[in-house]
């Protein structure tokens, strides 16, 4: 019998893309084999889509270089931003309406009434996305059980239609009094303003944020609505780009939660973005924890603009379903929009390579909030910018190799470094040197003190943790940040400067939904929350659906938000799915009593347990992914690219250090620092005693032996 060859496999590639502040990072993994190439780009916020279609072309390039020209099938492009949180930071969003229930109008405005800083006598208030004159009130009513108090009238839905055209808007908002409960009349004006006004945008509350608390289910439906027509035309527009590039490559989007779903769904709600890129950090770091055998984490991702921070426990992220974004004062509670969506629980802990040094009211040095981004960028780069940077002090300290920024293809330049930085020291009367180190210092430690609290409100000792760092300047702070947290270990991810897009390509497909119906366990009228249930799985199928990612590894969670009645903070509780009725009662005190005395130590006695919000949540199985270098940076022996004197924290002096080629380093490799390891994208700083080890996934390990 003659036998047929077998078919060969044909080569398929997918593509994550993250949009940041001052770069654009892009990564292609071609399968099998899962080699990895990646590309960046200064980011184009003109246009961002640019440099998103110039990395997926470099990336294209560099594997057709590699692997030649045979035909390889684009199976999918996966994209983080950052558009929706810069859209209202910088209030660049549509002009939008807001209609409300009667008596409703100030709710935008009076907010949580309070200040954020008592003693801030010149306190600045965020003002609403939406202006007073623009919002209009429908005659309207529910109860708080959702049952009908006065219907929405023919006639005054006309009145509101009416008003709604003499306003010059592209969007409207729509959140009434209870519509959690009960979407009927949000169902109607929406149906009338869509039909009257087909080309306006429509968000409406019961979508969006099916969730009690008033003002912030009325700021997320505003939010959404705010930057839903730009992020339509975006993604409409990407999506037609990455056609053009990669025909029949789905475009997938990285939500805020950690997963990822289709492009469709996500200019429906585009509030889901706003910490997509981020997220891909996270589950970078995750990954790269889980192929290592590491349960405890602190995620560490710095880029250009900002550094953010995550705890993760066991394999998986905290999630959150409110906070706050487009603060005033960046760092204080209180002082932005709350937004209830789903997201990995992360911190702004300081700045980012960006952020701009300057010298306070006080005659201190500060750095931050402003940052250089991508245009002009720091001084360095030579493209305009003169204010000093932390990446002008980190070149001045010796940490980054001018010649070798990108591996060569930007020059960094000292001179104009040295240049912006001694602006700064004749004013404060030091040398260049020590302001440069004052810069990196200070972003150190106000990292450190962030993660800190953030470590300790989560209930952990750092000590206990080991570091994971990501991000274009994470590598370069992380160990320094680590030292001063009293973390031993460090890990810095294959590919780490690009680190947000490995996480994007291990992401899984996540879906959430939500509805809040105050109620005590007792009294739960289990056929309603059965029926709701019911509408809400079948909505998030549809969603799956369509991002193509509906399978058999799909895992579904019934979550509720408890507590007991007549408190005012809830406690999370998940349970994996199972059929919603009467019998689901035990399981659910149990894990409510068993959450609530892990965070206060005791039970209440005598109180009666109450279901504030349910929540549904469908993810596919999250994989362990371990990736190769498709180019030719592994090489066979280790490289050693001389000495570089740079800047010791604890010696206070220069003092030069060996510098190799990260990926020259074979695994099994050990060596000690002080030293530097550098890549195209990043470079790993370790100035202190430390035994640094090369790990099987090409991870490098960093051990800390001097903490002071």
């Amino acid at each position: 019998m003659k036998k047929t060859k077998p078919k060969s496999r044909r080569d398929s590639i997918r593509i994550a893309v993250d949009i940041g502040g001052t770069f654009t990072d892009g990564l292609a993994v071609i399968a099998p084999g899962n080699r990895i190439w990646v590309g960046k780009t200064l980011t184009t916020p003109d246009d961002p889509g640019v440099a998103v279609t110039t990395v997926i072309e470099d990336l294209l390039k560099q594997i057709t270089a590699a692997r030649g020209d045979g035909r390889r099938d684009v199976t999918d492009v996966v994209h983080g931003t950052t558009l929706v949180t810069n859209t209202l930071i910088e209030r660049k969003g549509a002009r939008t309406g807001l209609i409300v229930t009667q008596g409703t109008r100030d709710v935008l405005t009076i907010a949580r009434e309070i200040r954020y800083d008592l003693y801030d006598l010149n306190l600045e208030i965020p003002q609403p996305l939406v202006p007073e004159d623009m919002r209009i009130e429908a005659t309207e009513r529910l109860d708080v059980s959702g049952a009908v108090v006065k219907p929405l009238a023919a006639s005054d839905l006309a009145r509101v239609l009416d008003q709604l055209g003499k306003l010059d808007i592209e969007a409207v908002a729509v959140c009434l009094l209870h519509a959690y409960v009960n979407d009927v009349h949000e169902k109607q004006i929406a149906a009338a303003v869509k039909q009257r006004f087909p080309k306006l945008a429509i968000s409406i509350s019961s979508g969006i944020a099916r969730e009690i608390r008033e003002y912030e289910r009325m700021s997320t439906t505003v939010a959404n609505a705010y930057v839903q027509p730009l992020m339509t035309e975006y993604l409409n527009r990407l999506d037609q780009r990455v056609h053009d590039l990669a025909p029949g490559a789905p475009l997938k989007i990285m939500i805020s939660s950690g997963g990822f779903t289709s492009g469709k769904a996500a200019a429906d709600t585009p509030i889901l973005l706003l910490e997509s890129g981020p997220a891909g950090g996270v589950l970078s770091a995750l990954n790269t924890a889980r192929t290592n055998g590491i349960a405890e984490i602190l995620a560490f991702d710095m880029g250009g603009t900002t550094a953010k921070a995550c705890v993760a426990v066991g394999g998986e992220p905290l999630i959150s379903h409110s906070f706050e974004c487009a603060r005033v004062s960046r760092f204080k509670r209180g002082s932005g929009f709350p937004i209830l969506i789903p997201s990995i629980d992360l911190i702004e802990i300081g700045a980012g390579g960006g952020s701009i040094a300057h010298v306070n009211d006080l005659g201190l040095l500060n750095v931050g909030p402003a940052s250089s981004g991508a245009v002009p960028g720091p001084a360095c780069y030579g493209l305009g910018g003169d204010g000093a940077t932390v990446t002008d002090a980190d070149l001045a300290l010796g940490y980054l190799n001018p010649d070798n920024f990108l591996g060569g293809e930007m020059k960094l330049r000292t001179d104009l470094a040295q240049g912006a930085l001694q602006k700064l020291a004749t004013e404060l009367k030091l040398t260049a040197t020590e302001v440069a180190w004052g810069i990196c210092n200070i972003v150190n430690e106000n990292m450190a003190a962030a993660a800190r609290i953030h470590i300790a409100e989560k209930g952990h000792d750092p000590r206990s943790f080991t570091m994971v760092a990501t991000g274009g300047a994470g590598p370069l702070h992380a160990v320094e940040v680590a030292r001063k947290l009293q973390i031993p270990r460090v890990l810095a991810t294959i590919a780490a400067g690009a680190g947000s897009c490995l996480g994007l390509l291990a992401a899984p497909a996540r879906v959430d939904r939500s509805w809040s119906n105050p109620t005590l366990v007792a009294a739960i009228d289990w056929k309603k929350v059965a029926g709701v249930y019911a509408e809400l799985r079948a909505d998030a199928e549809t969603e799956l659906d369509s991002a193509n990612a509906r399978d058999a590894s799909l895992k579904w969670w019934i979550g509720a938000e408890m507590r007991y009645a007549g408190q005012g903070h809830n406690v999370s509780v998940t349970l994996p799915w199972r059929a919603v009725n009467a019998a689901m009662s035990p399981a659910l005190i149990r894990e409510f009593e068993r959450s609530y005395r892990q965070f206060y130590g005791h039970l209440v006695p005598g109180a009666a347990p109450q279901v504030v919000t349910w929540r549904l949540t469908g993810r596919s199985v999250v994989k362990s992914h371990q990736f190769a270098w498709g180019d030719t940076r592994v090489s066979a022996e280790p490289v050693m690219r001389g000495k570089r004197s740079i800047f010791l924290p604890l010696k206070q002096k220069f003092q030069a250090v060996p510098v190799y080629d990260r990926y020259s380093l074979k695994p099994g490799t050990r060596v000690a620092g002080p030293l530097i390891l550098e890549e195209r994208e990043s470079t790993l700083v370790v100035p202190i005693r430390a035994d640094v080890k090369i790990l099987a996934d090409y991870t490098v390990e960093v051990t800390i032996k001097e903490f002071t």
